[in-house]
């Protein structure tokens, strides 16, 4: 445990004491890959109990053993270069030690013929993909065009951000299984025959913005709804309560909010009639605007600012400023905000000072963000006004 506290230390040093030649970024990057590498390993040893179907074609075509081998030669090489160049030598080491045994598995395989077909499976792969092409496109943005640059990439509390993350992935099957449960009530005892055909005789981008604007205005007002009840309040804190923003702060969300969530934001997409490749285009537009949105990303958007929602729209709905309390509902279009009176955007370029829930009431940990809602001796004291 020791040697995984002064990983995370290092890991989280502030961005002052880690200058550039000072081995950080490569072993960083070095742990990175050897971590990933692993884990593919891992999925390669039990593809049954870690492959997610829907993405089946990426382990046939070859396309995660090209990325193992490649993640597995930058550890490699990467280590290397944190432990010649750098002071502190914790993070090449690891990511060196990591790096060998997930090599030392790759050559080896346990063996599985004749094991039974599963039924239930985690979605180690979703969370891979979600990592490597998520982070790889944000990190860098978030580097070179910071909303707040003293921020660093390892921020605190990024390991339960991230944990988060693995979370929602390997249990992508119960949460599919949640989502679709209302909308399959709808589709089995409602008749939507005319809707449908009218929605399936539209162009294929009209269909995508009847999903995002169908979707949004149900997402608006369940969004609105735990803002507003106690009871729903309680587990939508737990997404409220980071106090740095970047896109890994849209990953903390109570299992219990993503259930509600998903499963009646879903009902137009999946009861409305659109083409299965307009739903596919929209899930992919979600996927990447939800790390967008939450992202530490501080350009400057003009006019857009109106029509689409923006990280500067999203930071102030997450703001624990007096101004950012119960505003900024939506997620794609702030047209809704404009029409129920919850729309807040100062024109100045302004962005809320700090984030956090009021009070500072949410622990720190997974498990004791997952009771929060269900007792109060999982909550802090509030926190007094500085001065009091």
């Amino acid at each position: 445990m020791g040697i995984l506290r002064s990983i995370i230390s290092h890991l989280e040093t502030p961005r002052e004491d880690r200058p550039l030649g000072s081995g950080w970024l490569s072993g960083s990057l070095a742990l990175l890959a050897g971590l990933a590498g692993l884990l593919i390993v891992l999925l390669r040893w039990y593809p049954e109990t870690f492959s997610y179907p829907e993405i089946a074609f990426i382990h046939q075509n070859g396309i995660m053993t090209v990325v193992m081998r490649f993640l597995l030669l930058s550890g490699y090489a990467l280590a290397l270069l944190s432990l010649i160049i750098g002071r502190r030598k914790s993070l090449g080491w690891a990511a060196l030690a990591v790096t060998v045994v997930a090599s030392l598995m790759a050559t080896t395989q346990p063996d599985t013929a004749g094991a039974p077909p599963q039924s239930l499976y985690f979605g180690l792969d979703y969370f891979i993909i979600n990592v490597l092409v998520v982070g790889f496109l944000f990190v860098p943005l978030e580097r070179f065009f910071p909303a707040r640059s003293e921020q660093t990439v390892f921020r605190p509390e990024w390991q339960e951000d991230m944990f988060y993350y693995l979370i929602s992935s390997m249990f992508v099957q119960v949460l599919g299984f949640i989502t679709l449960a209302p909308a399959n009530y709808v589709n089995a005892n409602i008749d939507l025959d005319a809707t449908r055909a009218w929605i399936a005789s539209m162009p294929f981008w009209v269909q995508v913005l009847v999903i995002m604007a169908a979707t949004d205005f149900v997402q608006y007002w369940v969004h609105r709804a735990f803002h507003t009840f106690p009871f729903l309040w309680n587990f939508h804190a737990i997404h409220h309560s980071t106090k740095k923003m970047d896109w890994l702060a849209g990953a903390r969300m109570h299992f219990i909010e993503i259930a509600i969530l998903r499963s009646l934001t879903a009902v137009p997409m999946f009861t409305l009639g659109f083409m299965p490749e307009a739903i596919q285009a929209y899930l992919l537009i979600v996927y990447f605007s939800s790390s967008f949105i939450h992202a530490n990303i501080g350009w400057k958007m003009g006019f857009l600012e109106r029509f689409i929602v923006t990280p500067r729209f999203h930071h102030w709905h997450h703001g624990s400023d007096r101004a950012a309390i119960d505003i900024n509902y939506s997620s794609h279009f702030p047209i809704y905000d404009w029409l129920f009176g919850t729309h807040h955007l100062p024109d100045k370029g302004e962005w809320p000072e700090q984030y956090g829930v009021v009070g500072d009431t949410v622990p720190r940990g997974y498990w004791k963000q997952f009771m929060y809602p269900f007792s109060s001796k999982f909550r802090r004291e509030p926190t007094p006004p500085p001065g009091e």
